[in-house]
């Protein structure tokens, strides 16, 4: 990467226009020289090429940033008013914050307390939880039994099963999730037998086709507002988000 930049950095200097221009009509040797000359300010001066490639790593963040912002203004809708991702928090905030998970992710268990705290500390938060499971098996297991709970038992019963999911220590099997279910009262039998509906089915579906528009190939991956962020925050880097957000 590091080695990637520096080449471009160097591209950059010799492709500027004006001396792409020049240098067409310098003779082989006097390109030659220019060239000598270059190198030698260069091997004098290294910290330019250190300049050049800090120029040029906050232009790419810049434009990966407007990117993401178009994204996200482009697919609003679709983030933010699906029809079926479960809503938490404070359905009424001035704040939305919209995470894509999946239950086996380490980074989503760790987020899954920094976003409780978050919403226990600002009453002012509206949260979305998009079911986006990449990692196996298990995880589409897991989310299918998720949403299949949330279909039939509602949002309340939902949460819990999330929390718990979000809790569980080992692998996801279907028993394990049965006696999760039987420890919230819930109808086991009727929950698997939703699982391969195909209103879960549709619900995976728009999630993972949103997160290919979207860019996604991690979780968890969240939206602030207008804002794409890409991997795991910590309480403290997410408050400060929202406190820029209100301005």
């Amino acid at each position: 990467m590091f080695t990637r930049l520096i080449a471009t950095a160097f591209a950059a200097v010799l492709a500027l226009p004006v001396l792409a221009s020049d240098l067409k009509e310098f003779t082989d040797e006097e390109r030659a020289q220019f060239r000598a000359e270059v190198r030698s300010y260069l091997m004098e001066n290294p910290e330019v090429i250190m300049e050049a490639v800090a120029l040029l790593q906050n232009r790419e963040a810049e434009a990966q940033a407007q990117a993401d912002l178009n994204l996200v203004g482009d697919n609003a809708d679709a983030i933010f008013n699906d029809g079926f991702s479960w809503v938490g928090g404070n359905p009424e905030g001035d704040i939305t914050l919209v995470e894509f998970l999946d239950y086996r992710c380490g980074y989503c268990k760790r987020a899954h307390n920094e976003v409780a705290k978050l919403l226990e500390t600002d009453g002012n938060i509206r949260l979305i939880v998009k079911e986006l499971p990449i990692l196996g098996e298990q995880s589409v297991i897991a989310s299918r039994f998720a949403i299949a709970t949330k279909q039939l038992a509602g949002d309340d019963s939902y949460k819990a099963m999330h929390d718990a999911l979000m809790e569980l220590k080992g692998e996801v099997s279907l028993p394990a999730l049965r006696r999760l279910a039987t420890t919230f009262g819930l109808d086991v039998d009727a929950i698997e037998a939703r699982m391969d509906s195909d209103e879960v089915t549709m619900e995976i579906a728009k999630t993972r086709a949103l997160a290919q528009v979207l860019d996604i190939s991690g979780t968890p991956t969240f939206v602030m507002q207008d804002e794409l962020l890409r991997g795991y925050l910590p309480y403290d880097q997410m408050q400060a988000l929202v406190a820029e957000k209100r301005g």
